[in-house]
């Protein structure tokens, strides 16, 4: 299979706007950029269009909004508890940035910025980082550290026991980000593979149109629940910062 028909060619970052590097660091402007910006901005308009009247029946695109709204409040009320509403701007934009990255790259020809590593890693940093913050000014360095040692443990233990829930700990954003990118470029890429055998199969090739149909369905879904999964995740791990250590 040639580099121009493999199913990764969907996946490679392309500068549009070149600049000169930063620091050693090459800050061009990318699709990756370019459709992270996209989502923001779809987002940002979704909502503005269907908030704009704020009527109490709310028509069709209003009563979608807040029902996502809703969803995310949701997930906060039963992870965060009672400082929930503090933080239910945070996790809504989260959820929507993932959200809308996901479901761009489902478009013909698009990019999926949630399928590079260096993407989800920087939005599960910027997480992680935010969230250990908040822990610590919301319980202070004692009390935030004490969760990493399980109460009536030997007292011989706690340093081991201590290493590794911190290991544990440090880990969390490279599960995040691993499990989102993963699972959009497993799904983009088995999708690009059916799509290669519709053309050279000619009259049979309704099968693997029928599969690539019932497929996109199924990878929209998991673009909608990987939004989900990673803000859930980080509505639990907010939790365990805003409550009391035991």
């Amino acid at each position: 299979m040639s580099a121009g028909h493999s199913p990764l060619t969907q996946f490679v970052v392309t500068p549009l706007i070149e600049l000169p590097r930063a620091f050693g660091y090459d800050i061009s402007f990318t699709n990756a950029s370019l459709f992270m910006m996209l989502a923001v901005l779809v987002a940002g308009v979704f909502f503005t269009l269907a908030m704009r009247k704020g009527a109490v029946v709310p028509g069709r695109l209003q009563g979608l909004a807040e029902v996502i709204y809703e969803f995310v409040h949701g997930i906060a009320d039963e992870n965060v508890g009672h400082n929930a509403k503090r933080y239910v701007p945070y996790l809504f934009a989260l959820f929507l940035f993932v959200l809308f990255c996901n479901l761009l790259g489902m478009i013909p020809f698009s990019f999926t910025a949630t399928s590079h590593i260096i993407v989800t890693f920087g939005v599960a940093a910027l997480v992680f980082i935010t969230i250990t913050l908040i822990g610590l000014v919301h319980q202070g360095p004692v009390k935030f550290f004490a969760h990493f040692i399980p109460e009536g443990l030997p007292k011989l233990i706690i340093p081991v026991v201590f290493l590794i829930e911190f290991i544990s700990f440090l880990s969390r954003p490279i599960s995040l980000s691993i499990r989102l990118a993963a699972n959009m470029m497993a799904g983009h890429t088995l999708l690009k593979v059916i799509a290669a055998f519709v053309v050279p199969l000619g009259l049979f090739g309704f099968a693997p149109v029928a599969f690539l149909t019932l497929l996109t369905g199924f990878e929209i879904f998991i673009a909608i629940l990987q939004a989900y999964i990673f803000t859930l995740l980080t509505s639990m791990y907010l939790g365990e910062a805003v409550a009391d250590a035991h």
